[in-house]
C-alpha cells in the first residue's frame, strides 16, 4: 500500500494508491498523513476501507504530490552508511553510526524546486531509503524490534551544501538544514509492499547522466540496527524520518564532477518506491 498527500503547499489532501495504481481519498478517515494517524494505526484503518472498496476514488493527474508525511517532528540522518562512499569521501569506516539531525521544515515535496542557498558553491546530492517511523519507540531490546515500529519507506534527497557543511563549522548543520533541502516521496510505502529493506537499488542522475547506483544490501549498519541503535539514545515518535545513508557517487567524492548549479534536474529513484524529480534555483 502507498500512502500519498496531494494538493497546493499547506493544504495536501491524504489519498492511497493501490496495488493497480489507482488513487484513492482518505480524507473521510484522516485530514493528514502525520504523526497522529501513524500512532493512532491509521494505515490499519486504510487497508482496512480500501479492501471494503469503501473509498472515493481520486484523479490526482497535473496535481502536485507533496511530502507523503507531513510536519515530521525529526529528520534524524546517518551518515557514511555505505562503505564506497565512506571510501570515496577520505572518511574512515564507522565503527558506530554517524548520526546527525537536519531540521524537519527542510522536507519538501518530490517534486519541488530546491533552493540553493545564497553563497553556495557546493550543493550535492545524496539518494537516501528514508524510514519513516509509527510507533514510539524507547530502549528498543534488539535490532529485531525495529520492524514492529516502522510503518514505512520513502525516497529522500538529503540534499548539502558541502561548503557550509565541512568548512564552515565543526558540526554538519549548516550544510544540511538549508530550506528545502530534504524532498521526500512521492509516497509512503509500507512494509509489507517494499519487502526485504536491504535488497533495494538506488540511483540518481543529473541531467540524465547517472550519478549512483547502488543497493542497500551494502550498507554498513542495516535498517533494523539503525533503528535500534537510535533508540537507544533519543525517543522515535511516530512521523518521525530516518535517513539512512547514501552510496558512493556524491560530487564531494568524485574529483572534477561539478556540484549542481541552477537549472541542474536530479532524479532519484529507489525499486519499489518511485522516482522523484527536482530542479534546482537559486534562493
Amino acid at each position: 500500500m502507498k500512502l500519498l498527500r496531494i494538493g497546493t503547499p499547506g493544504e495536501e489532501v491524504p489519498a492511497v494508491r493501490d496495488g493497480d495504481g489507482r488513487t484513492f481519498a482518505i480524507s473521510g478517515l484522516t485530514g493528514d498523513i502525520d504523526g497522529a494517524f501513524l500512532a493512532s494505526r491509521g494505515i490499519d484503518k486504510v487497508r482496512a476501507a480500501l479492501a471494503r472498496g469503501v473509498l472515493p476514488a481520486l484523479d490526482i493527474a497535473g496535481l502536485r504530490i507533496g511530502a507523503p508525511v507531513a510536519r515530521p517532528g525529526k529528520v534524524v540522518c546517518i551518515g557514511l552508511n555505505y562503505r564506497d562512499h565512506a571510501e570515496e569521501t577520505g572518511a574512515p569506516v564507522p565503527a558506530r553510526p554517524v548520526v546527525f539531525l537536519k531540521d524537519p521544515s527542510t522536507v519538501v515535496g518530490p517534486y519541488d524546486h530546491v533552493l540553493m542557498p545564497r553563497g553556495s558553491t557546493k550543493t550535492d546530492w545524496e539518494v537516501e531509503l528514508a524510514v519513516v517511523i509509527g510507533r514510539e519507540a524507547r530502549y528498543l531490546a534488539d535490532p529485531a524490534d525495529a520492524a514492529e515500529v516502522i510503518a514505512g519507506y520513502a525516497i529522500s534527497n538529503d540534499v548539502s551544501e558541502r561548503e557550509f557543511q565541512l568548512e564552515y563549522s565543526g558540526q554538519w548543520d549548516l550544510g544540511k538544514s538549508c530550506e528545502t533541502f530534504n524532498p521526500l516521496g512521492p509516497w509512503l510505502v509500507t512494509p509489507d509492499e517494499v519487502g526485504d529493506p536491504q535488497a533495494l537499488g538506488l540511483r540518481l542522475s543529473v541531467d540524465g547522466e547517472s550519478r549512483q547506483d547502488g543497493n542497500t544490501k551494502n550498507m554498513i549498519f542495516d535498517v533494523a540496527h539503525i533503528v535500534w541503535y537510535l533508540s537507544q539514545y533519543m525517543v522515535l515518535r511516530p512521523g518521525d524520518v530516518i535517513n539512512t545513508g547514501t552510496p558512493a557517487g556524491v560530487a564531494l567524492g568524485l574529483p572534477g564532477t561539478p556540484y549542481l548549479r541552477e537549472g541542474d534536474t536530479v532524479e532519484l529513484s529507489i525499486d519499489g518506491l518511485g522516482t522523484q524529480r527536482q530542479t534546482f534555483r537559486n534562493a
